[in-house]
């Protein structure tokens, strides 16, 4: 099943959303008020939501990959300041391309899901793999964001092209053979994905990737 953009009717009946910038793995990290808010449109959340995920940080439950830790910053698009407690909710797809709980995996609902809450610099931290590709679309991660009972952003995070043939040179992502779909051509990230690239780091031999968000509360 294929993901579709948001129509111009849902878009601006949905929450306006920030990407601040790529944030980088130094000192801006914790500079957030220092980054420039600029306003983009949110990105849909596709047919693979599950509700109710586990509150936790380590998402893998022994799937392979490699390593990946997903640094998610959310500030508050008005003042640029963090937000203390807010609920960051991910999936994604698996080295074969594969959601919990569907399809291939429908007697699995929870791995690759799971939900984080911001600390007081807005930061909520994930441990997981580098996801597969899937056919019809490009590489991503998925996000929610929940600031009580309220969901202000909903988008999805991108990987730079040239480190994900990097990645998917080595096993288990090898064996499937070339992926598809690169970012210029998915349906999705030319709707406002260059502005939710994440900012990626070599960290041992997985990776480190950040992104701040700034939403509307």
């Amino acid at each position: 099943m294929l993901e579709r953009p948001l129509t111009r009717k849902a878009w601006l009946g949905g929450a306006l959303v920030t990407a601040l910038g790529l944030v980088g793995l130094d000192a801006r990290e914790t500079e957030a008020a220092s980054v420039s808010c600029i306003l983009t449109p949110e990105l849909t959340e596709g047919p693979y939501y599950i509700a109710g995920e586990k509150l936790r940080r380590d998402i893998r439950e022994g799937h392979p990959g490699t390593l990946l830790s997903l640094r998610l910053r959310v500030l508050n698009a008005a003042t640029c300041k963090p937000i203390k407690g807010a609920a960051v909710d991910i999936w994604h797809a698996d080295a074969a391309g594969n959601y919990s709980g569907f399809g291939n995996a429908a007697g699995s609902r929870t791995f690759l899901r799971g939900i984080q809450k911001t600390d007081a610099t807005g930061l909520a931290v994930f441990t997981t793999v580098y996801p597969g590709w899937y056919q019809g679309r490009t590489v991503h991660v998925h996000v929610k964001v929940h600031v009580g009972v309220s969901v202000v952003h909903t988008g999805q995070l991108f990987f730079p092209d040239s480190l994900t043939d990097t990645v998917y040179r080595a096993s288990p992502y090898a064996a499937r053979g070339a992926r598809q779909v690169r970012n210029a051509d998915d349906s999705i990230f030319v709707n406002g994905g260059k502005r939710s690239i994440l900012t990626l780091k070599k960290n041992g031999g997985g990776y480190i990737g950040a992104i701040s968000m700034g939403v509307h509360k």
